[in-house]
């Protein structure tokens, strides 16, 4: 039984992986002020618990890094935080109907604070995504590149974030009950 349980959690991590790096394709190449780059990460979070997360979203950070965005291997620290607060706050119940609103907030902060640090001070607040673009007509406004990196991820992130919460939250719910009993009892 063991190794079912593990061959379940594997292909459960490699779909979450494989959502996080065409949500990061799709966000990259249209150019998006979002990243799309979690999903699979939330969603494993939500399945399997925030160990599973962060491998997830580590994996995801790799894949994309080594294929078609190098930025992706600097923030993989923020996919760690990803992984494990959604999967703490889901724990809790903070995902869920009006809390969610919350819940997604809360563990949204700390990876706008690591996101933005990362970008700020590694790459002077410009990277692959669609919202450097955001960054930029701030600096043209007079805004400090940090000032301007910080109010941005906070409001990108948290975009990205609970639109990734709601589609994860649609899908969860739409699963059939024998198998979130499975999932559950298997974390």
């Amino acid at each position: 039984m063991n190794k079912t349980v593990n061959v379940k959690n594997i292909t459960l991590i490699s779909m979450g992986i494989a959502l996080n790096v065409v949500g990061a394709f799709i966000a990259l190449n249209l150019r998006l002020p979002i990243y799309l780059d979690s999903i699979g990460t939330i969603l494993i979070a939500c399945m399997l618990g925030p160990k599973y997360a962060v491998i997830t979203g580590v994996g995801g950070s790799l894949v994309s890094g080594m294929t078609f965005d190098i930025y992706s291997l600097y923030f993989a620290p923020v996919q760690i935080t990803t992984g494990y607060l959604a999967g703490l706050m889901y724990k809790k119940g903070m995902l869920k109907g009006v809390k969610t609103l919350l819940g997604t907030f809360i563990f949204t902060l700390p990876t706008s604070i690591i996101s933005a640090t990362i970008a700020a001070f590694l790459f002077g607040g410009v990277t692959s995504s669609g919202s450097s673009y955001i960054v930029q007509i701030l600096s043209h406004f007079n805004v400090p590149v940090v000032v301007g990196v910080f109010v941005t991820q906070v409001f990108t992130d948290y975009a990205d974030k609970f639109l990734a919460v709601v589609l994860v939250g649609i899908v969860v719910n739409s699963m059939p009950k024998a198998l979130k009993t499975s999932m559950t009892t298997n974390k």
